[in-house]
């Protein structure tokens, strides 16, 4: 994808126009794509998979043949969900699915796998959301992942003016959360 410029109306910068990629018909956006872990479709066409890293990990894993296996973070393109390079009301529905680690250190395979936040983690997420649904189209669907071994899911929802519709937990210990937001209409 070979990015455009684009003079947005509110840019704060106006003689600096911002650096902006077309989404080719993607309608479904996920920001932090990592591994694609949850993905019944890897390669699904709707979905325009990014993340702020590249790279590939071999992991221990008893269950493998080998002891091992590869941990591939491969995102269609690169980019910062804190600023996202896409046009307002681009998609139709965002999946953001941010790293929730803090303490985690970042050689270790949790931060491999799932990735970790910088020390002003709230900023951060803060940023995420605005421009998760900044990205998102009116009356849009933005499918939020958050697992709360480190930080409760009550603080994050904090970092958002939007509310939830609904949401789910699950895994082994119910600290997994999956909840869903609707943009409001324009």
């Amino acid at each position: 994808m070979e990015p455009e410029t684009y003079q947005h109306p509110k840019q704060p910068h106006p003689e600096k126009p911002l650096v902006v990629y077309p989404t080719e018909g993607k309608r479904i956006l996920d920001p932090c794509c990592g591994s694609r872990m949850f993905w019944f479709d890897r390669e699904n066409p709707r979905v325009l998979f990014t993340d702020n890293r590249r790279e590939t990990h071999i992991l221990p894993d008893k269950s493998s043949t080998g002891g091992s296996r590869s941990l591939v973070v491969d995102p269609d393109m690169l980019a910062d969900f804190t600023d996202l390079p896409f046009l307002d009301s681009e998609f139709a529905m965002v999946v953001f699915d941010p790293p929730h680690l803090i303490r985690n250190g970042r050689k270790g395979w949790l931060a491999k796998k799932y990735g970790k936040l910088g020390e002003d983690w709230r900023e951060d997420i803060r940023k995420g959301f605005a421009e998760c649904f900044r990205v998102l189209k009116p009356e849009g669907t933005l499918i939020f992942k958050w697992n709360e071994h480190e930080v409760p899911v009550s603080q994050i929802l904090a970092l958002t003016n939007e509310s939830p519709l609904f949401g789910n937990r699950c895994g082994k210990t119910a600290k997994s959360h999956w909840i869903v937001f609707m943009k409001p209409a324009a």
